[in-house]
């Protein structure tokens, strides 16, 4: 299996390039190598490797700035995984691609399926709502993956401001009405890894599992439960902490503004993902519990 992994420098895509190394030849890119800015310029990068997979882990992210920087947002969001797509229908390829919950508007009472009706809040949400729409009318067989509240052992990430922000203050004020799973990049491409190889082992036959699939970790919590248990997790590890679990204080969305609208409910039902490609999901602890304690070896905490 020849794999093009795109994004190989962010989060997704580090885990990737380990998860990916043992289906076969990969040839993995960065931003150096391919510029999402620059959509038409991603046609050379797939027909110099001719790949049988093409995972997009690249993604214009920064919810915020995508509010004054829409064209910036739309061309890596929207106008590259179109390319891509209609590069992978070309030349027979699987395209995977990952999306997010901020597709929806988080209305919505209990998890989202995938046939639930769309309705993103922000920029960031429609450019990325527009990017499965163009992968779905190229007519290359796919998976698009969305997923929720993304988090990492390498780079930033709420878990590790918070670790910060407690060892600096006395109390700390969380959103409590956000509900979501925080979902580690490491279980994403372990998960992307094992679904290809399934596709692989199945050949032609394959082709019925081409679509779209919710991917998030198991459970559910809201970023004040994320931080509570951040912080008794790492009290466990021996950290110094000013604010104590008790002292991350529950504040309302309307309390923390900030440029584009977050969905209220980012839960994202599973179970297709999990009946298709025979896998279970970890509880969301799991994988931040791996990280404090990756932290805590480190000397981090």
């Amino acid at each position: 299996m020849k794999i093009l992994l795109l994004g190989k420098d962010g989060q997704v895509g580090w885990e990737l390039q380990r998860a990916l190394a043992p289906l076969g030849e990969l040839r993995a890119l960065g931003r150096a190598q391919a510029d999402f800015t620059h959509p038409e310029s991603l046609r050379d990068c797939v027909r110099a490797f001719v790949p049988d997979v093409i995972v997009n882990a690249a993604a214009y992210t920064a919810v915020d700035k995508a509010e004054s920087d829409a064209e910036t947002a739309r061309n890596v969001n929207a106008v590259a995984p179109a390319v891509l797509a209609q590069e992978a229908a070309a030349c027979g390829a699987w395209l995977v691609h990952y999306s997010t919950d901020y597709v929806f508007d988080g209305a919505k009472d209990g998890a989202y399926v995938e046939t639930d009706a769309t309705n993103p809040l922000s920029v960031y949400g429609r450019t990325k709502c527009e990017g499965e729409e163009g992968i779905r009318a190229s007519g290359a067989r796919h998976l698009i993956l969305r997923t929720s509240w993304v988090f990492a052992a390498r780079g930033g990430n709420f878990a590790k401001t918070m670790l910060r922000l407690a060892k600096e203050r006395e109390q700390l004020n969380v959103i409590a009405d956000q509900h979501g799973a925080p979902t580690s990049a490491e279980l994403l491409a372990d998960a992307t890894a094992l679904a290809l190889h399934r596709i692989a082992s199945l050949g032609d036959t394959a082709q019925t599992l081409s679509g779209t699939y919710h991917l998030a970790a198991a459970g559910a919590t809201t970023w004040h439960g994320y931080a509570q248990h951040v912080l008794a997790q790492a009290l466990e590890h021996g950290a110094a902490l000013k604010a104590l679990p008790q002292q991350v204080n529950a504040i309302a969305t309307e309390a923390y503004p900030t440029l584009a609208a977050r969905p209220r409910n980012s839960r994202l039902d599973t179970d297709r993902f999990c009946a298709e490609f025979g896998l279970q999901l970890p509880d969301w602890r799991h994988y931040v519990n791996r990280l404090i304690a990756e932290l805590a070896a480190q000397g981090n905490l």
